[in-house]
């Protein structure tokens, strides 16, 4: 064949080997993007409940304007997003706008999801296109009050509140902690729920440079835990080999954990690398305490069992009475627990922290450990909103929040019975 031959098989041949490439990308990429995806706990946000179909959708989640419903992110051409390019793939995530303009509400984490690398983003987009089957399933339309099913105004929020660079890492930490910080502020979308958010709907912080970063959040009516370095409600008296196990298995320094964070680690955090879970720990290591009012623990009033409580007028027997009849057999007349199985409430973080929203919510419905690979067994925890009246509940969890070294305030009738009417039980 002579070189003119050749040139020309070759140009006609190009688009082509261009769609064999695309339709293509190695395995080691896709393998990335699969790591990728559980890291950024695709799947839990985009699956539904009851068996449904990986990453098709129809999750709904609770927001103050309205419940969302998570959309089809299989390649489907039809229902998911098999049609998207690469490029539409990287808008999406990072500027929450999807294919023709949509805008998408900042449920989807796209604040966080701008710091991703574009190495990342494109190995995440390869195991998306070519490492998820395509599902055919229309998830029911986001339909929320007006005004705000006006999603033009999402440009306005979008402008005003979300950030617009990629992670940058610091030269003057080591590279741990910036793979830590990397997947905490990007991927991790940790701040989704552990940042408190403004009027707007806004995370008041989306890295260290803020003091409202990771210093805890009420979604969905849990109280995800103050992740900085407070002593008593935050991470502070936490080690980082107990943090990175609690990531793994859902348990660590007598922490079990519950609500929502039981889902990202039985999807998430439970696949993640032993090396990138310990960067996680050593980057929330560093975040300094808020300062805020909160509840302490101090060692030297466990072993007398001596009770503390900022209410003098509280009567402890009362709590201890029912403490007895219905918690000891978990968690021990000493309150620690039984390691592996059921949490120590003795120096426990979220038993001392001064939003009582999740302790509550534990006590009225109840919940679950995780169950992860290398984890203990899942342990329930039976609900007591028919066992247990609202000055009971009250009553036990004052007790539980004052004794073994707790001090933390205690916990009235109507901070339970504003809860159960708030989430109707």
């Amino acid at each position: 064949m002579n070189p003119l031959s050749r040139l020309v098989l070759c140009l006609l041949l190009w688009p082509f080997a261009v769609m064999a490439d695309d339709a293509a990308p190695s395995a080691q990429l896709i393998a990335r993007g699969a790591y990728l995806a559980k890291a950024a706990d695709c799947a839990g946000c985009h699956t539904a409940p009851s068996n449904g179909a990986p990453y098709a959708g129809g999750l709904e989640m609770t927001s103050p304007f309205g419940t969302i419903v998570s959309s089809n992110i299989t390649p489907d051409r039809e229902t998911g997003i098999g049609a998207y390019s690469y490029e539409d793939f990287a808008k999406g995530l990072r500027e929450g706008v999807g294919r023709g303009g949509k805008g998408l509400y900042p449920a989807m984490p796209y604040p966080a999801f701008v710091k991703i690398t574009d190495d990342d983003m494109r190995a995440l987009y390869a195991y998306m296109m070519h490492g998820v089957p395509p599902v055919k399933h229309r998830p029911p339309e986001t339909k929320v009050p007006f005004p705000f099913d006006q999603r033009w105004a999402l440009r306005i929020w979008r402008a005003v509140f979300a950030p617009k660079d990629r992670f940058g890492p610091d030269p003057s930490r080591d590279a741990n902690w910036n793979r830590g910080a990397y997947l905490v502020q990007s991927l991790g979308h940790c701040g989704a729920c552990h940042t408190p958010r403004g009027i707007a709907y806004q995370e008041r912080g989306y890295d260290e440079s803020s003091k409202a970063f990771l210093s805890g959040g009420i979604n969905d009516n849990w109280y995800a835990p103050n992740l900085r370095a407070d002593s008593g409600s935050g991470l502070g008296r936490i080690a980082h080999d107990d943090i990175a196990a609690f990531l793994k298995t859902g348990h660590g320094a007598g922490m079990v954990a519950y609500g929502s964070m039981v889902e990202t680690i039985e999807d998430s955090t439970q696949y993640l690398s032993d090396d990138d879970l310990r960067s996680i720990a050593v980057y929330l290591k560093t975040l300094p305490a808020t300062g805020a009012a909160d509840g302490v623990f101090d060692a030297s009033l466990a072993p007398s069992g001596r009770l503390k409580t900022r209410a003098p007028d509280v009567a402890p027997e009362q709590g201890a009475a029912v403490y007895a009849g219905f918690c000891t057999q978990c968690h021990r007349n000493d309150g620690k627990g039984v390691p592996n199985a059921f949490p120590a409430l003795a120096a426990n973080p979220s038993v001392i922290s001064e939003d009582t929203t999740s302790l509550i919510r534990l006590v009225v419905e109840g919940g679950n450990s995780p169950a992860t690979m290398h984890g203990p067994p899942r342990q329930p925890m039976p609900p007591f909103a028919g066992r247990l009246t609202d000055a009971q509940i009250a009553q036990v969890l004052t007790y539980v929040r004052g004794s073994w070294g707790n001090d933390a305030r205690p916990v009235t009738t109507n901070d339970v019975a504003s809860l159960r009417a708030t989430i109707h039980k």
